[in-house]
């Protein structure tokens, strides 16, 4: 019996014994919950950049701390607006975007767009100076290769069509002026004006620049088809060849 005792006594202190440590809950559990509940009580504008874009990233990707994917985004592209309107393939060359991710943040980019149009739709393009330069900013700023797009107008100057005429490499986008003529005519256009970005950042003209626009409004010109600015697009700002003085 008394063999049974202290088989008694080691089940009881195995009993007592400390079980083992339960692994630290990761730090970012509950992360999303109050990130939303900051949203609800002081609004989106009490989230850093990085923040309103965790929050946009949880749509895409349902579990798991995101902070980080935001943070190598911000890092890779240098802002917000960057990463939106960084193409799709380059935005899929962070780790840990996939094609939903990439997808998703390029919807948000075609909203910011399209709602940064709304206001050029329904009034005078050139009464509406500043949302024209927000919205080629917002179109351009960030674009990677050389784009000319034309803003066709009618004859009270509303818009008509915001067209991508071509698109090109790094520093260059082939410009046919007869083509722009063309459009113009088939849009019932009386008034143009041409937009493109120079990738580099400098929104100053370059001499070619200042050449192409005069072969656009000598080709537009028996047409009675007005050119009334070139805007030339950087991450530096917008240049206006009317404000220069270059039209």
């Amino acid at each position: 019996m008394a063999g049974g005792g202290e088989v008694g006594e080691a089940w009881s202190a195995d009993l007592l014994a400390p079980g083992p440590v339960p692994a630290p809950r990761p730090h970012h559990l509950g992360h999303r919950e109050r990130l939303r509940e900051r949203v609800l009580n002081a609004g989106f504008t009490a989230l850093h950049d990085y923040e309103a874009l965790e929050l946009c990233l949880f749509r895409s990707l349902p579990r798991g701390d995101v902070k980080p994917l935001a943070k190598r985004l911000l890092d890779r592209f240098g802002s917000l607006s960057g990463v939106l309107c960084a193409p799709m393939e380059d935005l899929k060359r962070v780790r840990g975007v996939g094609e939903t991710v990439a997808l998703d943040l390029k919807l948000v980019h075609e909203l910011a767009q399209r709602i940064g149009l709304e206001p050029l739709h329904r009034r005078t393009v050139i009464s509406s100076w500043s949302a024209l330069l927000a919205y080629v900013k917002l179109a351009l700023a960030h674009e990677p290769r050389e784009q000319f797009r034309v803003l066709f107008l009618d004859r009270k100057n509303q818009l008509l069509a915001d067209e991508v005429m071509n698109e090109g490499t790094v520093d260059h986008a082939p410009v046919y002026p007869r083509e722009i003529a063309r459009r113009s005519l088939e849009l019932s256009a009386s008034a143009a004006i041409l937009v493109h970005n120079h990738p580099s950042g400098d929104p100053t003209p370059s001499q070619a620049d200042v050449d192409m626009t005069r072969q656009v409004i000598e080709a537009c010109r028996p047409l009675r088809i007005a050119v009334h600015d070139h805007l030339v697009v950087g991450r530096e700002g917008v240049a206006s060849f009317k404000a220069l003085g270059l039209i």
